[in-house]
Order: C-alpha cells, then structure tokens, then sequence
C-alpha cells in the first residue's frame, strides 16, 4: 500500500517549446477561462512556460527551456543579465510553482508537448517508484479512451554498446537529456503528455483534441484520488529508456545517412538484429547489429538533429504499481 498528500495544486504547461502548438493553445484557451481545468478539490493553473519562444514560434530563444531545472541553476538567485533566456526563466518558474524544493512546491505538473515523430499519445514518467504517477499513467491507459505507450526516462543501464558507436552514434543518457533538469521535475509529481506525429509550428486538430482529453482524465484522476478513492494494485507496460542512437556521421559531424524507410513511422515498433536501420545518401543500408531486439522512439525527431539524437532505443517491461489512496 502506498499513500500521497491530497493534491491541492496543479499545473499544466503549454510552450515549453514554442513552436509545439497544440499545448500552446490549450493553455492560451484555459487562461481565458480556467474553471474549465478545475475540480471541486484542487485548483488548477495554466501558464505558458517559454513566453518568448511562443511568441516567436520557436522551439527556444538561446537554449533549450526543458534541459535548465537544474539544482546549479537555482543555486544562483539573480542570474546574470548575459545568462541565456532559458536560464532566467527556469529559475523563475521554480521560484513559482518548485519553490526551490519546498513544501510549498506545486503538487502535480502535467506539461504539454508535440514531436514531429510518430510516438502517438505518448506519457512520459521519469520514476519507476513514485506509486502516484504510475497509478496516473494507468488510469490514462485505462480510462482515457487513448492508445497510450509509456515512456519511462529513468535508465538503469547507462550504456549500452551497440554495433560501431563510432560510426553510428550509440552513446548513454547524458545529464539534460529527459532528466531531473525537465520542466516536470521540480513538482512532487510530473509527467508529460507528447503527443504526434505533428510538425513545428503547425496546430493539428485531432492531436489539439487528444490532448484536451487526456489532461481532463489525469485531472479527474487526480479528483478521484482526493474524495478517497483506492487505486488497486496493478502491472504498467512501459518503454523504459537504454541510450540514444546518432546519425551515422562524417569527420565534419556532417550527417552520411538517413533513417531508413522500413524504421521511419515505426515508433514502439521491435527493432531486430539484422533490420535496416539507415539509409546511406549512396543508397548504401546500414543493418541494426546489436544482441537483441530494441523498441525506438521520438524516430527522426527534428528538434533532436542537434543534439545528435536519431531516435531512443528503449526496452518494453512491466512494472508492478503498488495499491494508492490519498494520506489521511
């Protein structure tokens, strides 16, 4: 049995990359009336996270909003006028809704966002044991009507070789990537909603409205669990990160090859020992070589060329979720 404090605080973020639209306007419409996001027994804030981004339809301004969360950031109370956008806005949004670590910190964040890839309704939780967002991440599965893959940034393996990680790119978690430096991070509990394939910039209506529908289960959600519901004991099938694949590349870090056809679009699809992985700019296929089957995702992210991030490889496990009710 696991219990959680009564929720008295939620927020739920749009732009946190400024060119993801359907958070955006979801949040926009909410801040015009935000009665529709509440319930009887919490409150419920809407807050555009990168104001700036947004308003010039950028993913950011100087570095990325979702890698900035960082205890060395909120160590520097007044960061210096030349410190990048991000950083002065990170440390402002913990102020608000982390309160530096507190007690006062908001309990739940639900943070909205787009890939270009095709990951679906994907969640994504980055604890394998905090029993109040896995039984959460359930009750999407369960209740929200949505095909949902859950993708759990929490890596127990740190490197994983495979093939040649010098030609191909295989390389480990490195700190800002899907870490404790996300926006998530600094609530008691957090998760995000990633929802695609939608291109930058572009506001698709049936990923604007699959969105809106799964904040409103994790809201009502949320609702059931303070008037006292038990949430049973239960197994949560998620995609657990191994370490990030590059982009085959040359001597001037210039990409030599492509995701192939049969692996484009085939997010949470297996990737076997022997399946073509790239497509040379020669036409030359490069095979996926490792000891045994992966599962990519976020395949051919845009956002991700820079940050040399042809796609995830994770593996598919079930967790067991412990039994919650509210503390009394």
């Amino acid at each position: 049995m696991s219990t959680a404090h009564v929720v008295r605080r939620v927020a739920v973020f749009g732009g946190t990359h400024g060119d993801e639209m359907s958070g955006v306007y979801l949040v926009k419409r909410w801040l015009q009336n935000q009665d529709t996001i509440n319930r009887s027994s919490f409150v419920t804030v809407p807050c555009i996270a990168n104001p700036r981004a947004v308003e010039r339809c950028r993913r950011y301004i100087d570095v990325d909003l979702n890698r900035q969360f960082t205890q060395e950031n909120f160590s520097i109370d007044v960061p210096p006028s030349s410190a990048p956008y991000e950083v002065h806005r990170a440390i402002e949004l913990n102020k608000t809704f982390g309160s530096n670590g507190t007690s006062e910190a908001f309990d739940v964040i639900i943070d909205l966002h787009n890939t270009t890839a095709n990951m679906g309704n994907c969640v994504i939780i980055g604890s394998s044991t905090d029993s109040f967002v896995l039984q959460m991440a359930k009750y999407l599965v369960q209740w929200s009507g949505l095909v949902c893959p859950v993708f759990l940034t929490e890596n127990l393996a740190s490197h994983v070789q495979m093939g040649d990680s010098k030609s191909i790119g295989v390389h480990g978690i490195e700190n800002g990537h899907y870490g404790p430096s996300c926006l998530r991070s600094v609530s008691r509990h957090g998760l995000c909603l990633e929802l695609g394939a939608q291109p930058q910039g572009v506001l698709l209506a049936d990923i604007y409205l699959r969105h809106e529908q799964l904040v409103h289960t994790c809201l009502d959600f949320i609702h059931k669990f303070n008037q006292g519901q038990v949430f049973p004991s239960e197994t949560l099938e998620v995609h657990r990160i191994l370490h990030v694949v590059d982009y085959p590349r040359n001597k001037d870090n210039e990409l030599t090859a492509m995701i192939h056809p049969e692996l484009q679009y085939k997010d949470w699809h297996p990737l076997k020992p022997g399946d073509p992985m790239f497509l040379g700019l020669a036409g030359e296929t490069v095979k996926y070589d490792g000891d045994s089957a992966i599962y990519p995702a976020f395949i051919n992210e845009a956002a991700y060329y820079e940050k040399g991030i042809a796609f995830w490889a994770t593996k598919k496990e079930t967790l067991n979720v412990q039994q919650l009710q509210v503390k009394t």
